[in-house]
């Protein structure tokens, strides 16, 4: 049986811990459970780029900002012990693929040990009720089919990125198996689940290799967009999209239903999966009056997936989740969202607006 979406009002009060909150999809989340009456903690290192979305909406303004790193566990205790939080999602991550090569045991370390940090202590706590930890589509052994990627399906990635996300998919379900049974939940044990995700998009995101952001750059600069691999296909989606899924989720483990203590894709409808090319295309429509952009195939001796797709069809069956924006309006979003700061206006202002908005659907 479905269970209906969203109850919004389940977070008035509710003491938050956000790891990763400086970051584009953190600082998006950490900004609605403010709005939605939550009292948010945030562990992270400071904004990875300048400008960025925590700065510009003034987040620090709003919640208890705690500058550290997940790696260290000393300090995830300390702020775990000191929030006390009833619900933590856990978003800090390295998030990027090319980082990855150059990096890989920073990679490793963040991705993996921390995510270990982050829920040994929760179990030492003993008292959280609810963990989201949010991974990536790109955790699965991607074989570049054609078919969409189930929860079910093998964990893996080439790349240093991938398998660190498919290795604290692992961490995550040891954790849940040895220390979080979803059969304590009712006692009031703790549920933990892992979403994944496709590639989240909106508004705020200045991240350097990341499609849209390289795109806002160009077309804010007037200069000829940068395009490496015109053919790629991702499951692209508003980073509204995913976080509600989240929100859902915590939802459901703060009543104790053990149901959802598991492994959770979110992305976007089958006909939303659309490639480099066409996102490059109608977002040239949307802006308006752009160098036409120039493709470049990519001549990096890194390996690039080129086909991602996800199936969603658990999340749509059992939580009654589904996408509210499709692809093009999701694009739409973005550029009036960038428009609209470069004219001025006040950016926490704009962001709270289009969270709103995606609520009222």
């Amino acid at each position: 049986m479905p269970i209906s979406a969203n109850d919004y009002r389940a977070w008035q009060g509710r003491r938050v811990l956000v790891t990763g909150h400086t970051g584009f999809k953190g600082s998006w989340l950490a900004l609605w459970l403010c709005q939605l009456g939550a009292e948010v903690t945030g562990l992270s290192l400071p904004a990875p780029t300048e400008p960025s979305l925590f700065d510009r909406v003034r987040l620090q303004e709003l919640v208890d900002h705690v500058e550290g790193d997940i790696r260290d566990p000393a300090t995830v205790d300390a702020v775990v012990a000191r929030v006390q939080p009833e619900v933590i999602f856990h978003l800090a991550a390295q998030p990027i693929v090319r980082t990855s090569y150059l990096q890989p045991v920073e990679t490793y370390a963040t991705n993996v040990m921390g995510t270990v940090h982050v829920l040994d202590a929760a179990r030492r706590l003993g008292n959280v009720r609810a963990i989201v930890c949010v991974t990536t589509d790109k955790c699965y052994e991607n074989r570049e089919w054609v078919w969409p990627y189930r929860e079910d399906d093998p964990m893996g990635g080439f790349d240093p990125y991938s398998s660190s996300k498919g290795a604290a998919e692992l961490v995550i379900a040891a954790y849940r198996r040895s220390f979080f049974p979803g059969e304590h939940m009712a006692a009031g044990g703790t549920g933990l689940a892992s979403v994944r995700a496709g590639n989240v998009i909106g508004g705020g995101d200045w991240a350097l290799d990341r499609l849209l952001p390289d795109l806002v750059r160009a077309f804010e600069r007037g200069t000829a967009p940068i395009v490496r691999n015109p053919g790629s296909v991702r499951p692209w989606q508003h980073v509204l999209e995913a976080l509600g899924g989240y929100l859902i989720i915590a939802e459901r483990l703060l009543v104790g239903d053990a149901t959802v203590s598991e492994a959770w894709n979110f992305g976007p409808s089958e006909e939303d999966a659309q490639s480099v090319a066409w996102i490059v295309e109608r977002m040239t429509a949307l802006w308006g009056n752009v160098c036409p952009p120039v493709v470049e195939p990519s001549k990096s001796a890194f390996h690039e997936a080129h086909l991602l797709r996800l199936d969603c069809s658990k999340a749509r069956a059992l939580l009654g989740w589904r996408p509210r924006l499709r692809l093009e309006e999701a694009l739409a979003w973005i550029v009036d969202w960038h428009r609209r700061i470069g004219a001025g206006e006040d950016a926490r202002e704009t962001t709270l607006q289009q969270i709103i908005s995606y609520q009222n659907r």
